[in-house]
């Protein structure tokens, strides 16, 4: 079919949702209605000539036809949208980051000054997720997590390797670094990760300890009490460096790897925007 046939919006139509999953979740994203998307899907098919999609509505699935034509279908729609935004503004262009959130507050935000100084015509806008990212879904630039992986769907940028050990401030820290002198304090956690004292317990051979201590919905709620001298908790180095290098934590056993990766996640198509806040992640990282 010749360039000047094809039937975009109907593509549009297909291609969105064969990648979401819903002719609804299509309508969502592309400001019409189902009917719309139903009617375009359909006048699709038929300048085609193949059916693209089967099965009952609420449940469709791609036919071969269908299968074979949505990656490059979205690739070429990820190509337009990097085109356009390489053009569009380019006095100020946004890019929008979805981070943890203790993350983005003891790491990232300090350090989005110097990104600022040096590239002042990329505004980041932070969005505060820890939730599995899904590019195809969500209109997101990049993306921090932290995990053991693998990170389908994306291009991935290794930040940080995590360490982890307890955490506690002077005020009420033992004064040998012994594990009898580490029962006698609160055991503080976070709902986030509950296994974090388990898992450092069975990494440096500690006995493990039954106490249940304190339980906070947010990791860096858990944070702030054990630098209020509330109890002891086990956090990432790089949460902590700052209130280490201050004296308002000490780190009576060290840090050990807990096998997990602090990553930047992006599109597997980006643009000049994308990789430019990444490549100043990277070397930030290794500062």
């Amino acid at each position: 079919m010749k360039r000047g046939a094809l039937p975009l919006t109907a593509l549009r139509a297909f291609e969105s949702t064969a990648r979401l999953g819903q002719m609804t979740l299509a309508a969502e994203e592309l400001g019409v209605t189902h009917g719309a998307v139903s009617r375009q899907v359909r006048a699709l098919e038929a300048v085609l000539g193949v059916a693209l999609f089967e099965g009952p509505r609420n449940h469709l699935s791609l036919t071969g036809a269908g299968a074979a034509l949505r990656p490059d279908l979205t690739r070429a729609f990820d190509l337009i949208d990097a085109a356009v935004s390489r053009v569009t503004a380019p006095e100020r262009q946004a890019l929008d980051v979805s981070c943890l959130g203790t993350f983005s507050m003891r790491w990232l935000i300090p350090r989005l000054f110097d990104f600022h100084d040096l590239h002042p015509g990329i505004e980041v806008r932070l969005i505060t997720d820890d939730m599995p990212v899904d590019f195809r879904r969500q209109r997101l630039d990049a993306a921090i997590r932290v995990g053991p992986g693998p990170w389908p769907g994306a291009l991935v940028t290794p930040l940080i390797a995590e360490r982890v050990g307890p955490v506690v401030s002077p005020k009420i820290a033992p004064p040998g670094a012994t594990f009898e002198a580490l029962r006698t304090l609160t055991r503080l956690h976070t709902r986030t990760r509950l296994t974090a004292w388990p898992d450092w317990c069975a990494a440096v051979g500690a006995p493990p300890d039954p106490s249940e201590g304190r339980t906070f919905e947010h990791f860096y709620f858990m944070l702030e009490a054990a630098t209020a001298g509330l109890g002891v908790a086990i956090a990432p180095e790089v949460l902590v460096a700052d209130d280490l290098a201050a004296g308002r934590l000490v780190a009576p056993f060290g840090f050990v790897s807990s096998g997990w990766t602090y990553v930047a996640l992006s599109p597997e198509v980006s643009d000049g925007r994308e990789r430019t806040f990444l490549a100043w992640l990277a070397e930030a990282a290794r500062a």
